[in-house]
């Protein structure tokens, strides 16, 4: 029986983060739980083509659009689940154990619990939220991950090809909200430190809130990299 799942990793300039992501997916293979490792790039300059390709992931390459990125990542997948994990984003040590036991036992769609590679209250708070809002909403950012069925993810459209918001988009589209997995997955927090928990936390926020109000994408988008 072929391995159930498939990997895919967005990445655009991710070569400080993409090797240590790639080694901790390493801990999937000998229990034969990994199918295969998309690597979706959106154009990157730097060695993250070269590191994904020596690393042994497929490589797929297109515009630079996160939803299109894995949009073209998930079509190309041949798992019965996928994960979806950013390439700054590092699941704690015995994921591979969690998501099999996951995948065994259940039909839900699942995301990790959130943490900062960073300490302090802001990143508790920030994190705690979070986790809080994915339990009562069922509403995960991509930084937490995403495992899914493929039968589910196409029954909900896949990924729209907009610039942010595509994992709220997929989220929402689900017939089931995602659950909390006992599992950390740890992200990076540099646009928080840069610029302040609450500031960038409350700048989040209404980032969702214009979303839901019907702000075109791409206007958040230019917005949020400001």
């Amino acid at each position: 029986m072929p391995a159930p799942l498939s990997i895919v990793i967005p990445t655009l300039q991710a070569e400080s983060g993409l090797p240590r992501l790639l080694e901790a997916l390493i801990e999937g293979l000998p229990s034969g739980l990994i199918r295969e490792v998309i690597v979706s790039d959106g154009g990157s300059q730097d060695a993250t083509c070269a590191i994904a390709e020596a690393a042994g992931a497929q490589l797929l390459t297109g515009p630079p659009s996160r939803g299109g990125q894995l949009r073209r990542g998930c079509d190309a997948a041949r798992g019965d689940w996928l994960l979806v994990l950013h390439a700054d984003t590092l699941p704690d040590p015995g994921w591979a154990e969690v998501v099999a036991d996951h995948i065994a036992a259940s039909d839900a769609p699942a995301c990790f619990r959130l943490a900062f590679r960073a300490s302090g209250p802001g990143a508790a708070w920030v994190a705690g939220w979070a986790n809080l809002r994915t339990r009562l909403f069922g509403l995960p950012y991509g930084d937490q991950g995403l495992l899914i069925r493929r039968r589910d993810y196409e029954a909900a459209g896949g990924y729209p090809d907009q610039p942010l918001m595509e994992d709220v988009h997929l989220v929402r589209a689900l017939a089931r909200a995602p659950v909390l997995l006992p599992h950390r997955a740890v992200t990076g927090a540099e646009r928080y430190l840069h610029g302040g928990w609450l500031r960038r936390g409350a700048r989040n926020l209404w980032t969702l809130v214009r979303y839901f109000a019907g702000t075109d994408p791409e206007v958040l988008a230019r917005a949020y990299r400001r």
